[in-house]
């Protein structure tokens, strides 16, 4: 059961509701609905005694053309239809389920103004499991007008659903731009990579372990004392969790080498900052899925509506940023270590981890599939908030580009997991030839895991198979 109260919807509830095809169990506090009817007959009496930006005016540039009263139901419908212009392919419906989600939680915050029968309508449609068609294409992170008008008018019965469906409501006044004032689809794409990569990192701690094993790792890169000694938050954890993994409860042996290379060396070091830049957007991303972003915000405290620019989504762009930037660095470590894996001089094995006769290959393709991946990466790695965009005859002069940042942030962890699986085969694989034998530690959980999901032939073979199961242990590999 998903609470919806305005105030404590978790990132993680917004995962299980894009994964739920079908009804979804959301418990939607009476409490908020009625601070929600209190801000919309607020909305209405302000109307008729001050200007209130897109009730009793136009938007955008046309802020001061005025809207009588009896204009205003049509003038929200012409809003809605105008600002229906998504285009490109249909969004993932998982991100609609969980743009649908956060919009709800976002306006029982009680400070939108919208109608009591809006808010039910798409309570309904969440709870009922009902999928609207919506357009990917047609927002820039100053909030998201195109998709969330084509779920308006769905809740209206004006545009399809693709799935399932509710009894069409009217649009009063003032609920078409009332509706549309967040970033809900933003942030249900940004919410998802992030929790997806999150996952990822703490799978890496246990591919990265595998790799130590079989490369025999010197056990001082991790020690308690080296990292008191600079004591960030991610890199103290990184090495904690490698000791964890690695049973390093007491000081271990030296490793075969008095240094490692970097990839296993420098894993906390670059690891930590990308703990740190994850564990920042969560931060963030908590805090937007339970604002109130509606301009104008009316407030039943103070009485009175007030404009503002809560739609400009910087926060959450220069996290996305931030975070794909340290992923980027991880997934060049976990590159540099399949390279390590394959090199005789540090697993004292045939090059490329072969078995077969003379010239075999083994699993040299892994590095190309993994460069390939890791060169999607970096490209998704690019800063999406360099650049800007004048709209709106100008009176809309900056964008925070988090909508392109999200977007980017679920090719990084698309692309970061296919390095990640690239690694654990190449690990599992030495481990096997090497017929180590792991002593109880919870890297031998994590060696088990993946060594049951891979194929145990040495043979040349294509790879493809064990790369696309590896992908599939790693949620598992989180858990460890």
């Amino acid at each position: 059961m998903i609470r919806v109260d305005g105030r404590t919807l978790r990132c993680a509830d917004v995962v299980t509701a894009a994964a739920t095809e079908g009804p979804l169990a959301i418990d939607v506090s009476i409490a908020a609905m009625r601070a929600a009817e209190h801000a919309w007959k607020l909305a209405d009496e302000l109307s008729t005694r001050r200007e209130v930006y897109g009730r009793t005016t136009g938007v955008g540039a046309n802020k001061d053309d005025l809207i009588t009263g009896g204009e205003s139901r049509e003038h929200g419908l012409r809003l809605l239809r105008s600002h229906a212009g998504g285009s490109g392919d249909p969004m993932s419906p998982d991100q609609v389920r969980g743009m649908m989600l956060i919009r709800l939680n976002q306006l029982v915050a009680g400070r939108a103004g919208i109608s009591p029968e809006l808010i039910s309508a798409l309570a309904g449609a969440v709870r009922g499991g009902a999928l609207p068609l919506v357009h990917r294409l047609g927002a820039i992170g100053t909030g998201d007008l195109a998709p969330l008008a084509e779920l308006a008018l769905a809740l209206t019965g004006e545009r399809p659903w693709l799935e399932g469906g509710v009894p069409p409501v009217s649009v009063r006044a003032g609920d078409a731009l009332a509706f549309m004032s967040s970033n809900a689809a933003t942030l249900a794409e940004a919410t998802l990579a992030a929790m997806r990569l999150d996952t990822l990192t703490r799978a890496s701690h246990a591919v990265g372990a595998l790799t130590y094993i079989a490369l025999d790792g010197n056990p001082e890169a991790y020690a308690t004392p080296v990292h008191e000694a600079r004591p960030h938050a991610g890199q103290v954890a990184c090495a904690a969790e490698l000791r964890r993994l690695l049973g390093m409860h007491h000081t271990p042996k030296p490793g075969r080498r008095i240094q490692d290379p970097f990839g296993l060396r420098a894993f906390p070091q670059v690891q930590g900052p990308a703990l740190d830049a994850i564990h920042y957007l969560r931060d963030v991303l908590a805090i937007e899925i339970n604002a109130s972003t509606e301009n104008p915000m009316i407030s039943t405290v103070h009485q009175d509506a007030y404009h503002h620019a809560h739609f400009h989504t910087a926060y959450v762009s220069t996290a996305l940023d931030q975070a794909r930037a340290t992923i980027h660095q991880v997934a060049e470590l976990s590159v540099a270590r399949l390279g390590d894996l394959l090199e005789p001089e540090f697993t004292g094995l045939r090059p490329f981890l072969a078995s077969g006769p003379v010239g075999s290959s083994g699993v040299m393709i892994l590095e190309y599939v993994a460069h390939d991946a890791l060169t999607e990466l970096r490209q998704a790695a690019l800063p999406a908030t360099l650049g800007t965009a004048v709209v709106s005859r100008g009176i809309e002069d900056h964008a925070s580009f988090s909508t392109q940042a999200a977007r980017a942030a679920t090719a990084a962890s698309y692309a970061y997991q296919q390095v990640l699986a690239c690694e654990l085969v190449a690990a599992v694989r030495a481990l096997r030839l090497r017929r180590a034998e792991l002593v109880d530690i919870p890297a031998r959980d994590a060696y088990d895991l993946a060594s049951a999901a891979l194929d145990e032939s040495m043979d040349d073979r294509p790879l493809t198979e064990d790369v696309h199961r590896a992908v599939g242990v790693l949620d598992e590999l989180a858990r460890i």
